[in-house]
C-alpha cells in the first residue's frame, strides 16, 4: 500500500519538474503571459507534489506516544498548504494580466512551440490526474486526492491558455491576458474547495455522508436497545469512532462483548479504515437522547 502511494506521488513530482521547465522556457521565448502563468502554476504544482510525497510517507506511520491517533492529519495539513500555494499563484496572475490589459502591452510571439507545450501539458496532466485519483480512492488518501484535483484543474487552465494562443495567432493578443485571468478564476475555485475541505478535516468536522454510514451501520445491529454519545473523528485516511451502546441487562461479559464486536464489524464494513471504540452499558427503562 505505502509503496504504491509513494510511487504515484513520486511520478507526480517528476512530471511537475518536466512541465515547469518546459513551460518556463517557452513562455520566456514567446512572452506569453498565459504560458508563463501556467509555468508558475506548474512550479507550485511541483512544490505541492513534493509536499504530497512527504505527506503520504509520514501519514502512514503507526501511532506513537506523542501521536496517539496516528499521523493522518499530515495529509490534511498538506492539502491546506497546497491551497495557500494556489492563492499565491492567483495574486501574480491577476496582477500581471490586469497590468498588461491596462497598459496595452499585450503583444506576444506565438510559435509552434507554444501549442506543443500546452498540448503536451494537457496529455501529462490527464495521465497523472487519473493515476492520482485512482490510488487516492483505493487508499482513501486526502493528500493524493487533493493532488489529483489540483492537477485536473491544470487540464482546464491549459485548455483556456490554448484558446488564448489561437486568438493571439489571429491578432487578438489581449486574449492571452484574458486567458490568464480565466486560469486565475479556475485556481481560486480549486483553492476554495481544497481549503474548505482541509480546514474541515483539521477541525474534525464530520461529513454528513460518514455520519449517515456510521449511524446506519449501528442500527443494523438489532441486539442493542439504543445508542448515544456517538463521536466521529476523521484523520487523514482514518476515521475514529466512539459510541456508547445499551444492551439487555443480565447478559454475560462475553455476550455483551460479542454484540459490541458485531457493531464494530458493521461500522468497518461501511467506513474504510475505521477505528472503533465501543462502551457497553445495560439497558434501562429511560432512553437517553
Amino acid at each position: 500500500m505505502i509503496k504504491e502511494k509513494n510511487n504515484v506521488a513520486l511520478l507526480s513530482v517528476v512530471a511537475a519538474i518536466f512541465l515547469t521547465g518546459f513551460k518556463l522556457v517557452v513562455g520566456l521565448i514567446t512572452g506569453s503571459l498565459g504560458i508563463l502563468s501556467e509555468a508558475l502554476h506548474s512550479g507550485l504544482d511541483l512544490i505541492a507534489a513534493v509536499i504530497t510525497l512527504f505527506a503520504v510517507k509520514v501519514s502512514d506511520k503507526p501511532a506513537d506516544k506523542e501521536h496517539q491517533y496516528g499521523h493522518g492529519k499530515v495529509e490534511n495539513l498538506s492539502a491546506l498548504v497546497e491551497t495557500m500555494l494556489l492563492l499565491i499563484t492567483c495574486f501574480w496572475i491577476v496582477y500581471e494580466a490586469l497590468n498588461r490589459l491596462i497598459s496595452g502591452k499585450t503583444e506576444i510571439e506565438v510559435t509552434v512551440w507554444s501549442y506543443i507545450v500546452v498540448a503536451f501539458s494537457i496529455i501529462i496532466d490527464v495521465t497523472r490526474s487519473r493515476a492520482l485519483s485512482r490510488v487516492a480512492k483505493k487508499y482513501n488518501s486526502q493528500a493524493l486526492e487533493a493532488d489529483a484535483l489540483h492537477f485536473s484543474t491544470d487540464i482546464w487552465s491549459s485548455a483556456v491558455v490554448m484558446l488564448g494562443l489561437i486568438c493571439a495567432n489571429f491578432g487578438f493578443f489581449f486574449a492571452d491576458s484574458i486567458a490568464a485571468l480565466a486560469v486565475a478564476v479556475i485556481v481560486i475555485y480549486v483553492s476554495y474547495r481544497l481549503g474548505k475541505r482541509s480546514i474541515d478535516m483539521l477541525l474534525d468536522r464530520v461529513s454528513p455522508e460518514i455520519q449517515s454510514k456510521v449511524e446506519n451501520a449501528i442500527t443494523q445491529v438489532t441486539d442493542i436497545s439504543y445508542y448515544h454519545d456517538l463521536k466521529i473523528r476523521p484523520s487523514g485516511a482514518d476515521t475514529f469512532v466512539e459510541v456508547c451502546i445499551h444492551v439487555k441487562p443480565g447478559l454475560s461479559i462475553d455476550e455483551a462483548h460479542k454484540i459490541a464486536h458485531h457493531v464494530s464489524d458493521e461500522i468497518s464494513k461501511n467506513v474504510d479504515r475505521a477505528h472503533v471504540h465501543i462502551h457497553t452499558e445495560p439497558d434501562t427503562e429511560t432512553e437517553i437522547d
